[in-house]
C-alpha cells in the first residue's frame, strides 16, 4: 500500500499555476506609458550608469586592467563626477530611444504572438518567437536613435582624467563629429550596433520567456510533491502566486538571459566601441576604424582575450539593468494599464 502510495506521489502532476493576465499593447494607455516609462527608466539608467563607463573605458584601453584598478583611477583622477562623464548626453537620447523600443517591442510581440498562434504553433513556441522577434525589432528601432547618441557619449566617457579633454560637452561633441565626419561620423558603427544588439535582444527575449517557463515549472513541481499547493494557496493543485513571487522570477529569468547574452555577444561589442570611440590614427593606421582593423588591433594587442576586456563589468550590468529593466518594465505596464481593477 505504501508503495502504491509513493508511486502516485511520484508520478503526481505539477501543480497548476495561474499567473496574473498579461497587458498587451491594446491594453495600454499610451501617454501614461510613455511618460512614467521616461521617469522610471530614467532613474534605472542613472544608477547602472558608472557601470557603462568602466566597461567602455577598459574596452579602449591599450593595456589590460582590472576592473577594481580602472575604478581606482577614475576615482583618483576625476572623482565621482568620472562615473557620470557623458550622463547627460546619453540620458537627453535614451528617452526617445527607449521610447521607440517599447513601441516596436508591444506591437511586434502583439502581432506576431497572434499570427503564430492562429498558425497552430504550440503556446510556449510561440511566446518564444514573439518575444524574439519583437527583440530585434526593437533593437533595430532602437539604434537609429541610439547610436548618434551612443558615440557623442562614450566619446565624453573615455576623456578625462590627467589628459586634455578633447570635447567641453555633448553639444560640443556633436557639432565636432558632425563637422568632421559628416553623418556617418554619428553613425560609425551602426552596422556593428545592429548586428551585436538584434541578435542580443531576440537571444533575450527568446531565453527569458523559456526560463520564466522552466522556472515557473520548476515552482510548480516542487509544491506538488510537498503538497504546498492545498494548505498554503487553499485547493488542490491550483497555485497562485501573488505579485511579489511573479516580479521574483521574472528578475530572475531576467538576470539569467542578460549574463548569457552578455558573455555571447562580448567580443561584438568591444569591436563596436572600438570603432564609435578611436581613430584609425591612434592605432597606428590611417582612416576610421573598420571591423578588419579594430579586430587586428584586439588580436595584436592582446589575443582573442583582449575582446572580453570590460567582461565583468558588461556581465554584471547587463544582468542588473536586465533584471530591474524588466522588473520596472511589467510594473509600468501595470501602473499603464486602461483597465487597472482588472488586473489587481
Amino acid at each position: 500500500m505504501s508503495m502504491t502510495t509513493a508511486a502516485a506521489e511520484e508520478e503526481q502532476a505539477p501543480a497548476e499555476i495561474h499567473l496574473p493576465a498579461d497587458i498587451d499593447w491594446e491594453m495600454l494607455d499610451k501617454s501614461r506609458f510613455f511618460v512614467l516609462g521616461a521617469a522610471l527608466f530614467s532613474g534605472v539608467s542613472a544608477v547602472l550608469y558608472p557601470a557603462v563607463v568602466l566597461k567602455t573605458r577598459l574596452q579602449v584601453s591599450h593595456n589590460p586592467l582590472s576592473c577594481f584598478r580602472a575604478a581606482a583611477a577614475i576615482l583618483r583622477h576625476e572623482g565621482p563626477r568620472g562615473f557620470y562623464r557623458g550622463f547627460a548626453t546619453s540620458i537627453t537620447g535614451t528617452i526617445p530611444a527607449r521610447a521607440l523600443y517599447m513601441t516596436a517591442l508591444e506591437v511586434t510581440k502583439s502581432a506576431v504572438g497572434t499570427a503564430t498562434v492562429r498558425l497552430g504553433v504550440p503556446e510556449p513556441a510561440a511566446a518564444a518567437a514573439a518575444n524574439a522577434a519583437a527583440g530585434l525589432s526593437a533593437a533595430v528601432a532602437a539604434q537609429i536613435v541610439w547610436t548618434p547618441i551612443d558615440v557623442v557619449s562614450q566619446r565624453l566617457m573615455v576623456q578625462g582624467g590627467t589628459g586634455p579633454s578633447k570635447y567641453r560637452g555633448g553639444v560640443d561633441a556633436f557639432g565636432k563629429i558632425l563637422r568632421s565626419d559628416g553623418l556617418r561620423g554619428l553613425y560609425r558603427g551602426f552596422g556593428m550596433s545592429i548586428l551585436t544588439y538584434a541578435p542580443s535582444n531576440a537571444m533575450w527575449w527568446a531565453s527569458y520567456s523559456l526560463s520564466q517557463r522552466i522556472i515557473w515549472g520548476g515552482i510548480g513541481c516542487w509544491v506538488s510533491r510537498r503538497d504546498y499547493a492545498s494548505a498554503a494557496y487553499g485547493g488542490g493543485t491550483v497555485l497562485r502566486p501573488d505579485y511579489g513571487t511573479v516580479a521574483v522570477v521574472q528578475g530572475v529569468s531576467a538576470a539569467m538571459a542578460g549574463g548569457a547574452s552578455a558573455l555571447v555577444t562580448m567580443p561584438l561589442d568591444t569591436i563596436k566601441t572600438r570603432m564609435q570611440v578611436l581613430d584609425g590614427g591612434e592605432d597606428g593606421g590611417r582612416g576610421t576604424m573598420t571591423i578588419g582593423r579594430t579586430v587586428k588591433s584586439l588580436l595584436k594587442e592582446g589575443g582573442w582575450s583582449a575582446c572580453y576586456r570590460g567582461l565583468f563589468p558588461r556581465w554584471a550590468s547587463m544582468s542588473l539593468s536586465a533584471t530591474t529593466m524588466i522588473t520596472t518594465y511589467e510594473f509600468l505596464k501595470r501602473l499603464s494599464a486602461k483597465n487597472q481593477g482588472s488586473f489587481a
